[in-house]
């Protein structure tokens, strides 16, 4: 009798009683690779050379590197491809310096270097894949 106040409904003998339903497995995101601490270096290195010498240092480490790490490969495109537009600006500026624009130019193509090195710098100390937001795409 005690059995039957604990449970008002008793299974019947042609009942069974139900497992509880199982979850469904759910989709796994695709694991995100791991970068090396040696790679994130390289990529902020590719990033701190464009400072002091302009295209040549991200271009001599992206042709040593871009075979063996995707993210060298990526940091050093993308810091060559900067430092091109940078270039490119230097000279704009240049000639604009017949009108008094270039020097304003000049100055904040200086500016806008060294802000977006040191932004891409950490960002790529961090592992993330840094994008300058005003360069020419050159070096695919």
């Amino acid at each position: 009798m005690d059995q039957n106040m604990d449970n008002p409904n008793p299974p019947s003998e042609d009942q069974t009683p139900q497992a509880p339903p199982q979850p469904e497995p759910t989709q796994q995101p695709p694991e995100a690779t791991v970068i090396s601490q040696d790679s994130k270096n390289m990529g902020m290195l590719c990033h701190l050379l464009g400072l002091f010498t302009s295209f040549i240092g991200p271009l001599i480490l992206w042709l040593i590197k871009k075979d063996e790490d995707t993210f060298v490969d990526d940091q050093g495109k993308e810091a060559l491809n900067f430092q091109i537009t940078v270039i490119l600006a230097m000279i704009a500026s240049a000639i604009l310096t017949v009108v008094v624009i270039g020097f304003f130019l000049w100055f904040a193509t200086i500016i806008c270097n060294l802000i977006f090195c040191i932004l891409a710098c950490v960002a790529a100390s961090k592992g993330e894949n840094y994008r300058y937001p005003v360069s020419l795409r050159l070096v695919k």
